[in-house]
């Protein structure tokens, strides 16, 4: 089983077509498959678009009643998903936005990373899209840059993007050993960074798959914002890197 997870936050425009697409592209690519949409707090629609999916779909609405957040919608997401599978060694979670920039068509490219045995496949841009807005291509120069010195993931060049497959074994040893703590700590990008370099501890395998997200299709302006996201990622660089620089006795390493 494949369970295709989309946190939504106000996602009304696009997460309807999303949900079709991903279905044209289970009918050409025969997969067993679930979708799992966690409508987080949206005020505009979101969860009446979705409503009629249900019927025409494999498709799980979830909701937080207050809007709580990115890394508490992908944790209740992977919570959710982890109890639900009956074969962790062979099933799959992977994250995706609503918003068309990770593109569904892409789902066979890391599918078949998973089926050939990888239980973590990460897609990486090659460089940033000329169409990308403005603010997207500013964060993701100094993202790298900030993350270099305390980050590293063996394989992974760009820890950065959100579109992500994980063995549902490797998310189970994940929560297992995060107990009820919170699993993400951090805000933003960093999020997608501290979810990868957990992750990545108990993988045995990692690929990588070259994806372009795409912008020019979304119809709402960008949610990120430089400065916010630049400090979200050095404050979880720094508290990665003091993590491997404790002795391994007294404080866990990240990654």
């Amino acid at each position: 089983m494949l369970y295709v997870c989309i946190p939504a936050y106000d996602e009304a425009p696009t997460v309807g077509l999303l949900l079709w697409r991903i279905r044209k592209v289970f009918e050409s690519y025969p997969r067993e498959y679930e979708i799992l949409v966690l409508n987080d707090g949206s005020t505009d629609g979101t969860g009446e678009t979705l409503e009629p999916y249900r019927e025409v779909l494999p498709l799980t609405v979830l909701r937080h009643e207050e809007r709580r957040g990115y890394p508490a919608a992908i944790e209740t997401l992977l919570r959710t998903v982890a109890q639900r599978t009956r074969y962790p060694r062979r099933d799959a979670a992977i994250l995706m936005q609503a918003d068309f920039t990770d593109q569904p068509e892409h789902l066979p490219e890391l599918i078949k990373r998973h089926e050939g045995g990888a239980d973590l496949v990460v897609a990486e841009q090659a460089a940033t899209p000329a169409g990308a807005p403005v603010p997207v291509r500013r964060l993701r120069r100094v993202g790298q840059w900030l993350l270099r010195p305390f980050v590293r993931v063996p394989g992974v060049k760009d820890p950065l993007g959100s579109y992500r497959l994980m063995r549902i074994a490797v998310v189970r040893d994940l929560l297992k050993e995060n107990g009820e703590a919170r699993l993400l700590k951090a805000n933003g990008w960093a999020a997608n960074v501290e979810l990868l370099a957990k992750a990545a501890r108990f993988a045995r395998r990692i690929e990588v798959v070259s994806l372009e997200p795409r912008y020019d299709l979304r119809p709402r302006a960008t949610r990120v914002r430089p400065l916010a996201g630049a400090m979200d990622l050095y404050r979880f660089g720094r508290a990665a890197g003091a993590r491997r620089a404790a002795p391994t006795s007294t404080l866990p390493q990240l990654i």
